[in-house]
C-alpha cells in the first residue's frame, strides 16, 4: 500500500501533457540482453515488465546504440535502419504497463569500444584511453565533419522510431565517457574546428543532437539528457563547464536533466573514492545538484548512492533534486519502489563485491557485470540472487566475452 504522504509518491510534471506518477527514476543500466541481431530479447522485455510492476515512475533503458558497427559491449541493443521495430513495440508495451513511463536511452560509445569489437573506433580526436585501459581499448581516429553530421541524424532518426514504437520519451547519453561526453571534454576533444576548443564549440555536438531530435519528435515529447557533473579527470569536463551546459540545454527546451559523473578511466558513477560526508547523505552528486537546481526550472534527477527512503525523501524535500535516480538496487529488488513508497523507513543494503584480487575485479568490471547477471536472472523469470558469488560472476563474464572475442564481426 503506497504512503501518499511520502514525497517519493508525488506526481511530477515533465511536459505540459506528460507527468511521472511518482518521483522514482530508474536510471540506465547496461542490460547486455540484445540478441545476435542486437534486437530486444524476450528476457529483456520480461525484465521491463517486472520493473513496470515494481512501482517506478520513469524507467530508462540501458544504452541503445544508434549504430551496430559501434557497440560499447557485445550484446547491446541497436536501433538503426536494420532493426525490427516490432520487437521494440513489444518492449515499449511491457515497460509502460502500470502507468509507468519507459524512456529509451540513445548512445554512441565513441572510443569506449573493447578492442575485440572494433579495430579502429572513432572519437572527437585521436586521444587513446589511459589509466590502465590501453590494453583493452584500441586508439581511436578523429571523426570527419561529415561523419559528425551523420551521427547527429542517426540520433534523431532513432528517437523518432522510439516515439513511433511507443516509448514515453528519450534520453541522450552524454555522461560516463561515451561519445557525447568525449566531445564535451577538453582532454578528449582537441579539435580546432567548430566542434572543439571553446566550451561553446565542445557543447555543439550535444546541442545539435538535441535540436535534431526535437525536430523529429515534436514539441511535447519528453527529451532528456544524462550529463556528468564532472569527469573527475585532470583537464576533463569540469563542474563549471557542466553548469554552463545545463543552462544552455534548458534554454534550448530540454525537458529533464539527469546528473551523474565519471567515465571508464575514473568510475565515480559506481561510488569509487566516495567521501564519508557523501556516504552519510547517500547521493554521490547531491552537492552539485544543490547548485544546479538554483539554475534550473526543469526537472533534475540525481542518480548514484541512494539506498534509503529517508535519504531520498530528505533530498526531495530539500529541493536539490526533483526525482531520485536508482539503478543497481533495482537489479537486486525489482519491487523496491513499491516498498520505499509504502514505508518511510525502508532501505536496501548492497554488498561490497570483490574476488579478493583488485586487478581481476577491474578487468571483469565486476561492479557492473555482477548486476548484469542479476538482470539476466530476472529476465529469465528466476528472480535476483543477492548472494551470487563474485567468482561465479567473473567466470561468466569471461566466458561471454571470450565467445565474442573469437566470433568474426558481421558488417
Amino acid at each position: 500500500m503506497s504512503n501518499t504522504a511520502s514525497p517519493l509518491n508525488q506526481r511530477l510534471q515533465i511536459t505540459p501533457s506528460v507527468a511521472s506518477k511518482n518521483r522514482i527514476f530508474k536510471s540506465a543500466m547496461s542490460e547486455q540482453m540484445g540478441d545476435r541481431d542486437h534486437a530486444p530479447t524476450d528476457a529483456l522485455i520480461h525484465l521491463y515488465k517486472t520493473w513496470s510492476e515494481g512501482g517506478t515512475g520513469i524507467l530508462v533503458t540501458g544504452n541503445v546504440m544508434i549504430d551496430r558497427n559501434a557497440l560499447g559491449e557485445p550484446k547491446n541493443v541497436v536501433l538503426d535502419q536494420q532493426s525490427d521495430l516490432g520487437l521494440f513495440k513489444r518492449w515499449a508495451q511491457a515497460g509502460t504497463a502500470n502507468d509507468t513511463q519507459l524512456w529509451m536511452q540513445l548512445n554512441h560509445p565513441g572510443k569506449q569500444i573493447p578492442n575485440m569489437l572494433c579495430k579502429e573506433p572513432v572519437a572527437p580526436s585521436a586521444v587513446p584511453l589511459g589509466n590502465g585501459l590501453e590494453d583493452m581499448f584500441n586508439p581511436p581516429r578523429a571523426l570527419t565533419e561529415s561523419e559528425i553530421e551523420n551521427l547527429i541524424q542517426r540520433f534523431a532518426w532513432a528517437a523518432k522510431q522510439a516515439k513511433d514504437s511507443g516509448f514515453s520519451g528519450v534520453q541522450i547519453h552524454a555522461a560516463h565517457g561515451y561519445l557525447v561526453n568525449q566531445f564535451l571534454s577538453p582532454h578528449h576533444n582537441r579539435r580546432e574546428d567548430q566542434w572543439g576548443g571553446s566550451l561553446q564549440n565542445r557543447m555543439r555536438f550535444a546541442l545539435e543532437i538535441y535540436r535534431a531530435i526535437r525536430h523529429e519528435v515534436g514539441s511535447d515529447y519528453p527529451v532528456g539528457i544524462k550529463l556528468n557533473s564532472a569527469d573527475f579527470q585532470k583537464g576533463g569536463f569540469s563542474e563549471e563547464d557542466s553548469m554552463e551546459v545545463i543552462k544552455a540545454l534548458q534554454e534550448e527546451g530540454i525537458d529533464l536533466i539527469e546528473v551523474s559523473g565519471g567515465n571508464y578511466e575514473h568510475t565515480a558513477m559506481v561510488g569509487s573514492e566516495v567521501k564519508d560526508s557523501t556516504k552519510k547523505r547517500e547521493a554521490y552528486f547531491l552537492d552539485y545538484a544543490e547548485k544546479a537546481s538554483k539554475l534550473l526550472s526543469i526537472p533534475l534527477v540525481v542518480t548514484g548512492g541512494f539506498r534509503s527512503a529517508e535519504a531520498m525523501n530528505e533530498a526531495l524535500e530539500s529541493g536539490a533534486t526533483d526525482m531520485i535516480g536508482i539503478a543497481r538496487p533495482l537489479a537486486v529488488d525489482p519491487d523496491l519502489p513499491n516498498k520505499l513508497m509504502a514505508d518511510n523507513q525502508h532501505k536496501i543494503e548492497l554488498k561490497t563485491l570483490t574476488t579478493g584480487f583488485a586487478k581481476l575485479d577491474f578487468m571483469s568490471m565486476l561492479d557492473l557485470t555482477w548486476y548484469e547477471h542479476q538482470l539476466d536472472r530476472i529476465g529469465r523469470g528466476k528472480g535476483p540472487k543477492p548472494n551470487l558469488s563474485p567468482w561465479r560472476s567473473v567466470l561468466r563474464t569471461f566466458a561471454i566475452m571470450g565467445g565474442h572475442a573469437f566470433k568474426r564481426r558481421r558488417a
